[in-house]
């Protein structure tokens, strides 16, 4: 929503055009997925898996400093890498079309808190349907933070660069709190709405799996080394949360990313969602392990485009993606991650400030707002 559109100069046909040499770029991939696609993917849970394992057993000797860097430090990978590139994805449907019963979408669950069902709803429907649109995409600052200076400020927003601190540690509990949308089911009467009862039991369900699992079991087993196991494992999830919230930060929030209005997605086109998601998207930019830490998110202009292609290929999309850009003289936000994780927090400090210069809004926008 600001002042200058980015997309003004394109013409509906333009657009639409965009978004046929979109679905090409698509079409090419998926008719190119196979062998070597799936072997990817089942190399990297193995090796998921491996580390997982070894780093576990290593933190049974956590008492001895080294065990605990050793063990801390894999395990941490270990569930960045469950979370980030196996979890996420999969999750996605990136590799339904395996067949693989394993492998699925429909029965995966993962390292976290969030229930897989609730976060397909609220990540997969929700916000990869209205990215970047106030008041529809629940992922934009979290229900927590002012993400756009036409926004009405309060005072509670001179908190959020605290806000955000406290989620980024707790990442993994933020999120399930906002699938659950607990802020407007706190309310008594939607407190009591059979539905969400029963999706709160399931988060308390699957929290109470993981806390037995990281903080019980675990840490029993290391025996003389249970405090410090206890620590390691607190430690190695405190990491994934953090590194997890700074990538998704930087692919949403950075100069440059573009948020929407609800009222400007009315009728939207095939071609006119492409163009959202280029436009409310940003990339980080570097190496190879850099991008498969990340999930490949590292590619999440291309990952907003094609949600459901294997991670593997976002690298090779993107260069074809960039090109486009150019073509339609499009700005592709992108940089290395320092300076996409202080460009992200630059922008979080600066709207929790109330706008130097207030603009004047209409009586339909300022309650459309002040509601989202």
């Amino acid at each position: 929503m600001t002042a200058i559109d980015p997309t003004a100069h394109l013409t509906a046909e333009q657009i639409e055009e965009l978004g046929r040499e979109l679905d090409a770029i698509r079409d090419e991939v998926i008719a190119a997925r196979g062998a070597d696609d799936a072997a990817y993917i089942r190399r990297v849970i193995a090796a998921q898996r491996r580390l997982e394992l070894v780093s576990r057993g290593v933190l049974l000797f956590s008492i001895f400093p080294p065990a605990w860097v050793i063990g801390t430090a894999g395990l941490s990978v270990a569930k960045i890498m469950d979370n980030m590139e196996i979890g996420h994805n999969i999750l996605h449907g990136q590799w339904d079309w395996m067949r693989d019963p394993k492998i699925h979408s429909t029965t995966w669950d993962w390292d976290h808190v969030s229930p897989a069902e609730q976060w397909k709803h609220s990540h997969n429907e929700l916000h990869h349907t209205y990215t970047n649109v106030i008041g529809k995409d629940n992922d934009l600052g979290y229900g927590i933070m002012r993400v756009d200076e036409d926004q009405k400020w309060h005072p509670f927003h001179l908190g959020q660069p605290l806000w955000n601190f406290i989620n980024a540690c707790f990442f993994e509990y933020g999120i399930a709190a906002y699938d659950l949308e607990l802020a407007k089911n706190l309310h008594k009467r939607r407190r009591n709405n059979p539905d969400f009862r029963a999706r709160a039991r399931d988060v308390g369900r699957k929290i109470r799996k993981q806390v037995l699992k990281d903080y019980v079991i675990h840490p029993l087993l290391s025996g003389p080394s249970f405090l410090t196991t206890l620590a390691a494992t607190f430690t190695a999830n405190l990491v994934r949360n953090i590194w997890s919230h700074s990538v998704i930060m930087c692919g949403h929030f950075p100069e440059g990313v573009q948020v929407f209005e609800r009222r400007s997605i009315e009728g939207e086109t095939r071609g006119q969602w492409y163009l959202r998601q280029m436009m409310g998207s940003a990339n980080i930019s570097g190496s190879k392990a850099m991008h498969f830490m990340t999930g490949n998110l590292s590619h999440q202009i291309e990952h907003h485009l094609f949600p459901d292609l294997p991670s593997n290929r976002y690298a090779e999309v993107a260069l074809k993606v960039r090109a486009l850009f150019e073509k339609y003289e499009l700005e592709y936000v992108t940089g290395p991650l320092p300076k996409q994780v202080y460009s992200a927090w630059r922008k979080v400090f600066r709207l929790s400030l109330p706008n130097k210069q207030p603009k004047v809004k209409t009586p339909d926008r300022e309650k459309e707002l002040v509601a989202a």
